[in-house]
């Protein structure tokens, strides 16, 4: 039988990026040694092409996420998941500090990722585990913006002044449709939970410079065809933690991602789920057990339980992200 599957970090420099995943223990690739201030972003378990997750673990250890996914199919990712999506993890789980605000962004949908790019779009959520005082996000408008409004604010330098503005506290969360232009701000460590997909259409970058000296590209025709310009949707998902027990985020066709508060022991059963879980440690020490064996996870580490493990026991202190994709949300209706 599987068992609890973790795996190697995939670190990524960003102009943006700062030292705090670095200091909490992600091993830093020799090749990035002069990028230790710089790291913005840890891919914790992905199936993007070129930056696959390769297991760290048990007798499965330097295997990657594909190569498993081709040998235990349904075992791993779930029956449906696995006629669905095949090969390709279906999710990417990633954790982002952002020691500098991020560009002004927008990603396609589905529809549009696939006419362009042959992938999938993007839509992804956010669970705020760490910021300093005063930190805020982007996210959609503020007011009703037509299209001719958007453009003439983005040539005039005035975008930020169409969007709404949060300020955010430590476990916040919002939900990121595709078609949402956002931007992180500054100071905010951040646990994003997306499709997956690696497309992203910049809309602006505060007048910012690369490593070259030179601006960096932008993305305006591309993004204004992405994005959703409908007024009135709900980002921010407020989410007040239940000891012992699970506080569901999101439910989407996409991922369903729930807040586990444990403090002592939690049993969660996964015997009528068809899929994988993955499980992201956003602060405190846990052990997690299945039939299949048992791993430790601390703030900031995760793992992937089987789609094969009928259910999981939670020990010790801390707060987990449970992240999965549940069959009967393809009959709901996305969030707003």
């Amino acid at each position: 039988m599987l068992y609890p599957l973790k795996f190697k970090p995939i670190l990524k420099p960003q102009i943006w990026g700062g030292s705090r995943l670095v200091q909490a223990g992600k091993k830093l690739p020799a090749r990035f040694r002069n990028a230790a201030d710089s790291i913005g972003e840890s891919w914790e378990i992905s199936g993007v092409e070129d930056s696959v997750s390769v297991v760290s673990n048990g007798f499965l250890k330097s295997n990657n996420l594909e190569e498993l996914s081709e040998v235990y199919m349904g075992d791993l990712l779930g029956d449906k998941i696995y006629d669905t999506y095949g090969l390709q993890f279906p999710i990417l789980i990633k954790c982002i500090d952002a020691r500098d605000i991020l560009s002004v962004q927008v990603h396609p949908d589905d529809e549009l990722a696939g006419r362009r790019h042959g992938t999938r779009g993007k839509t992804e959520m956010w669970y705020v585990m760490d910021c300093e005082p005063g930190a805020c996000l982007y996210v959609g408008f503020n007011r009703p913006v037509t299209r001719e409004e958007y453009l003439a604010a983005l040539a005039n330098g005035t975008l930020t002044d169409l969007l709404m503005r949060y300020e955010v506290r430590r476990g916040d969360a919002y939900y990121i449709p595709a078609g949402t232009v956002h931007a992180i701000g500054s100071g905010i460590l951040i646990a994003e939970i997306q499709e997956t997909s690696d497309i992203t259409y910049r809309i602006s970058d505060w007048g910012r410079t690369g490593k070259d000296g030179k601006p960096r590209q932008l993305h305006t025709a591309e993004a204004t065809d992405a994005i959703d310009f409908e007024y009135g949707k709900e980002y921010f998902r407020s989410v007040r933690p239940s000891v012992n027990s699970a506080v569901e985020i999101v439910s989407t066709p996409y991922f369903t991602t729930n807040l586990l508060y444990i403090d002592g022991e939690l049993r969660r059963d996964y015997s009528e789920l068809d899929s994988f879980v993955a499980c992201l440690c956003t602060e405190g020490g846990i052990t997690v057990e299945t039939e299949g064996g048992s791993e430790p996870l601390s703030g900031l580490e995760s793992l992937l339980l089987p789609a094969e493990a009928d259910e999981a026991t939670f020990k010790g202190k801390g707060t987990v992200l449970e992240i999965y994709i549940d069959d009967t949300s393809s009959t709901k209706q996305p969030l707003p």
